[in-house]
């Protein structure tokens, strides 16, 4: 199956859309279904040796998806400052304070992720999360992306749809889950427009890093990157 990017109904909807509102409520159950917060937050914890570093939600949306990772973190990550980076940020209050419940401190920043990878850092120590976020970029903004990503972050943990037949065919089946129509029409095209094999890793720019890129679980794609060198 080629990979085929086509635009998602959410992305075009304001935060205060109700198409928009439920459809986000389906991808919190989503998410849950396919485990992806526990997946970064394993990734997340294997990275964590006591440094400081800025954490990055690209595309975190309204931060529900970060608050179920920054929970199952537990508290050797106190104190954690986590920036969210979307087009459309919408945390909401209850939100903000869950997150300060937990000992974290959210900014939101809105922008266009494209923009703001520049410039680089010029000691990286930023640690990048993508959930369901770099399947929405045809190959050459995705490779533009993922370079600005490596010129400025020190990891990259990316949980992505999986291109296949199988979760082609269930992700026509969201609407059995209760999913709206907003999402019955984003699930397939997230599926069509995801990855197989060592899609991500052929695009990523070389260097001293140390790759990860396989299937997750029954419909998900995950990548990997951390920087092994002290510099860019």
């Amino acid at each position: 199956m080629e990979r085929a990017v086509k635009a998602e109904l959410l992305d075009g909807l304001p935060p205060t859309d109700p198409g928009a509102q439920g459809s986000r409520r389906d991808l919190q159950r989503l998410n849950d279904l396919m485990g992806h917060a526990g997946l970064a937050a394993r990734a997340l914890s294997r990275l964590h040796n006591g440094e400081t570093f800025q954490l990055i939600d690209l595309g975190g949306g309204d931060g529900t998806f970060l608050l179920s990772v920054a929970r199952l973190l537990g508290t050797a990550w106190l104190g954690r400052t986590a920036t969210l980076v979307d087009r459309q940020p919408s945390v909401s209050p209850e939100t903000e304070r869950a997150f300060a419940l937990l000992g974290w401190r959210v900014e939101a920043v809105q922008s266009d992720v494209l923009a703001w990878i520049h410039p680089p850092a010029t000691h990286p120590r930023e640690v990048m999360l993508a959930n369901l976020f770099l399947h929405h970029f045809p190959t050459a903004e995705l490779t533009e992306l993922l370079q600005g990503l490596a010129r400025r972050a020190r990891a990259l943990v990316a949980l992505e749809p999986r291109r296949s037949a199988r979760a082609l065919a269930c992700s026509r089946l969201v609407s059995l889950l209760g999913c709206n129509e907003v999402t019955c029409h984003d699930a397939v095209a997230s599926v069509q427009a995801g990855f197989a094999g060592h899609e991500l890793s052929r695009l990523w720019p070389g260097g001293d890093w140390a790759l990860q890129e396989r299937s997750a679980g029954l419909f998900s794609h995950y990548f990997a990157a951390r920087r092994i060198s002290a510099s860019p």
